[in-house]
């Protein structure tokens, strides 16, 4: 006898959906974790085990995150899959891809594995590898980027790391253009930025702080670019800091190059005065950037320029943080707080909802070939109900993330997680 899987209706929403370009009314049937159809307008009589009356909240995708450290392997402490997917859960962030600096790296099939294996044991959200580009994101031997692929490393990146040798590169982009695999750079110049802890200005001069210019991430862009054009290669710049490096990636656009970019929400709602006198929560790499350019960031995002989104979700404990400026581990967490900071966009700077959740959803999508970040008929019900008005104030303690280094601590913002989903699982 065969046991028909429970049917959940969720009704009366406001449907966002950026891959259809729908804003309105709608209503949403899910069966065995995906979307049998999606209606727009008032829904008729549904039938199905379970109703949800949205009442009118938001009812979108679930966000992807493709840029979010742990500390498993390797430094449990400082995270672990499942404090990371507890605090995704609860964000909203229904996939995350982990990033390969950990110990071990992710530069083999074996840990690709073990990471998938671990997060699918988890049950709650979905959970991805990227691999190394190199091994042990050492910038010079080549890791096993095919075997890799077929592991299911959604892409390859020596994350903070330039691969400075532009031979190793050139062999990274070569080999991964062979069967299309997306490869992900930090564009910056080492030579320019060593030992850098803050943006190159006035304010990083009186601080003491050693400073990076913006041009060492135009210098660095340019070089990357070169080399896509040379090998055709799929290539994501990854965390894209200043305006001059955007004019240097729409000419490259303009030539006809295949070059995605993402941006980091911290870059998105912060500029470089925030680091205050010596506030460690604000010491992010690349560093906060001048106002001017966060605006150009902002209006990238309005434009449609920029194709993804990131938390940039970097745990560090309170000792980690707790030192002298130039001395503090460097990054923040995100996870938690990615939908309600980027709504910032939408209530402070007048981006349509559709242009904020864009990059959070259809675009790491369409970028990394999943099959998610759309309503539609056939999709996974990886979705999120959430409420774009209501006030929060943001408390780092209370955060499932295991470190609490969050800049958004005691911030008021706008927009709260009512529930999510994945695969039609209510996570949280």
């Amino acid at each position: 006898m065969t046991t028909l899987a429970p049917t959940l209706a969720i009704i009366n929403a406001r449907l966002l959906d950026p891959a259809s370009d729908y804003d309105g009314l709608g209503s949403v049937l899910i069966e065995d974790g995906r979307i049998v159809r999606v209606i727009h307008g008032t829904a008729p009589d549904l039938a199905a085990d379970q109703i949800i009356d949205a009442n009118g909240l938001c009812l979108s995708p679930g966000l992807i995150d493709i840029r979010v450290k742990t500390g498993e392997p390797g430094a449990e402490p400082r995270e672990t899959l499942k404090s990371a997917s507890l605090a995704a859960a609860a964000g909203g962030v229904t996939t995350i891809v982990v990033q390969p600096d950990t110990d071990p790296a992710i530069d083999d099939p074996a840990v690709i594995e073990f990471i998938q294996r671990r997060g699918a044991a988890l049950n709650l959200v979905n959970v991805r590898a990227a691999g190394a580009a190199t091994k042990a994101l050492d910038g010079q031997r080549m890791a096993e980027i095919g075997l890799m692929d077929e592991a299911g490393a959604l892409y390859f990146t020596d994350v903070d790391k330039v691969i400075v040798n532009s031979r190793t590169l050139q062999r990274v982009m070569s080999y991964a253009a062979a069967f299309n695999a997306l490869i992900a750079c930090r564009p910056s110049d080492p030579w320019l930025t060593e030992g850098a802890v803050a943006a190159s200005g006035e304010l990083a001069t009186r601080l003491g702080l050693s400073g990076s210019p913006a041009i060492a991430e135009r210098i660095g862009l340019e070089r990357d670019l070169a080399l896509v054009e040379q090998t055709g290669a799929r290539f994501l710049v990854d965390q894209i800091s200043t305006e001059g490096a955007l004019e240097t990636l729409a000419r490259a656009r303009a030539k006809g190059l295949e070059v995605a970019v993402s941006v980091s929400i911290n870059h998105l709602c912060f500029n470089e005065v925030d680091i205050g006198d010596y506030r460690t929560f604000y010491r992010i790499d690349p560093p906060l950037r001048s106002e001017a350019d966060r605006q150009a960031l902002i209006e990238a995002v309005r434009e449609g320029l920029i194709d993804v989104i990131t938390s940039a979700h970097t745990p560090a404990p309170a000792e980690d943080k707790r030192r002298p400026f130039a001395e503090a581990a460097p990054g923040a967490i995100g996870l938690e707080t990615l939908l309600p900071a980027a709504l910032t966009l939408h209530h402070e700077d007048g981006l349509d909802l559709l242009d904020v959740l864009r990059p959070l959803t259809q675009g790491p999508a369409a970028l990394l070939g999943l099959d998610a970040g759309v309503l539609a008929e056939g999709a996974p019900a990886d979705l999120i109900l959430f409420d774009p008005g209501a006030p929060i104030i943001v408390d780092a303690d209370a955060l499932h993330s295991k470190s609490k280094n969050s800049p958004f601590d005691g911030r008021r913002l706008q927009g709260k997680v009512v529930s999510t989903w994945v695969a039609g699982r209510k996570v949280h």
